[in-house]
């Protein structure tokens, strides 16, 4: 077959005629050589032009999408119910702080903490060291001694590894109203912790979500890149989901959680690769909502070198994924999800499958190119090849 293929392409460089023409004859020779009849062909190019339809689609679908959550922020009323809140009974909050090796930042993030504007009363703070191997547990212990009646320590040795699983733990020592928690490398500001436990105040309010603010922006082109990244993401898509009453995510860290909407749906699942996307749709599927603050912000150190990112985003993705397995079904038959909130949550779940489905989409316009064949006029081509080579992994 691959002789054949080579007199064929021979021939047709003799005549001018472009090689991708000769490659046409691909289906033809593979039939001929038993790979497949030449009955199949029809329905190969049919399954081609399906994948193509649907990548057009899909991708069609996102573009309105984030158009009506840019010309939403851009034009609509912002809504910020909780903004105003300052005097009120507030809860009894525990603010946590999952840490693993993280002796570099662990002390500003504390020290930031201690600094707030809560009532002591009210309020402490749980380190949870989790199998650290550096200086952490020291400068946690040290931190103990200093501020002993709003400082506790949790010196995590064993069980499953991961923040999921670290928190699950951590929540059983908590008899809080609200837990709060933020990554070892955050910083918060000294009015933050009111801003995220204001909404709380609202029966309905399970999680609440803060805005996260790249502090080392500057530093090369992936930072700020990342930090264009987390304000298309925050200040765009979260805040038009909270605008027009869809389902703004929760983040992980920068967020809190009301204790006992988090008790109802089961509390931390520990094998969790993305413990506050999967937190989300548990709530959401309880009736319960998660509340965006966009003007809660907090500051965090992005990635600096590029495997670092990757490593990252393959995390994300596997959570996301994850979780979309688990609640796709479950959310589309929900009767206590309005619909609009089933369209928005069901769109967020498939962000990150839009990378591979683009890709197939490529590969299968491409193969449809060369049979000489036709979606939409050879514009899909290049419409596929174009989106592919433009937003591949920016959903």
């Amino acid at each position: 077959m691959v002789r054949e293929l080579g007199e064929i392409v021979s021939a047709k460089n003799s005549s001018n005629v472009p090689v991708l023409v000769a490659l046409a004859q691909l289906p033809s020779l593979a039939a001929a050589n038993g790979l497949f009849t030449e009955a199949a062909l029809p329905w190969f190019i049919f399954a081609l032009k399906f994948i193509v339809v649907t990548v057009i689609v899909t991708v069609f679908i996102y573009t309105i999408r984030h158009l009506v959550f840019t010309l939403n922020r851009l034009f609509s009323h912002q809504r910020h119910p909780y903004l105003d809140v300052d005097t009120a009974a507030w809860p009894m909050v525990t603010v946590v702080i999952p840490a693993h090796n993280e002796e570099d930042v662990i002390g500003t993030a504390i020290d930031s903490l201690l600094n707030v504007d809560y009532p002591p009363e009210k309020y402490e703070i749980l380190i949870v060291n989790d199998r650290s191997n550096d200086k952490t547990g020291e400068i946690v212990d040290q931190f103990v001694e200093r501020a002993p009646n709003l400082v506790s320590a949790f010196h995590r040795t064993g069980g499953i590894p991961g923040k999921a699983s670290a928190l699950a733990e951590a929540s059983e020592r908590i008899g809080s109203e609200v837990m709060i928690v933020f990554d070892a490398d955050y910083i918060p500001g000294r009015g933050l912790i009111k801003q995220l436990v204001a909404p709380f105040f609202d029966a309905e309010i399970g999680a609440v979500m803060g805005r996260v603010v790249p502090h080392n922006a500057g530093t090369n082109l992936l930072t700020r890149l990342l930090d264009l990244e987390r304000a298309a993401g925050y200040q765009v898509d979260q805040q038009a989901r909270m605008n027009l009453h869809l389902v703004p995510q929760y983040g992980g860290s920068v967020g809190g959680v009301r204790m006992s909407a988090l008790r109802e749906v089961g509390g931390w699942h520990a094998n969790a690769y993305a413990e506050d996307t999967d937190l989300t749709y548990r709530l959401l599927l309880h009736g319960f909502k998660t509340a965006y603050e966009n003007r809660c912000e907090c500051y965090e150190e992005v990635p600096e070198i590029w495997q670092e990112r990757n490593r990252q985003i393959m995390r994300w993705a596997k959570g996301h994924n994850q979780v979309a397995m688990r609640y796709t079904l479950r959310t589309i038959l929900s009767r206590r999800v309005k619909f609009v909130e089933r369209i928005d949550a069901i769109l967020l779940l498939g962000v990150y499958l839009i990378a591979p489905l683009l890709i197939l989409g490529f590969i299968a316009a491409s193969l449809l190119y060369m049979l000489g064949e036709s979606v939409f006029g050879n514009a899909a081509f290049a419409l596929v090849g174009f989106v592919a080579f433009g937003t591949l992994g920016q959903c």
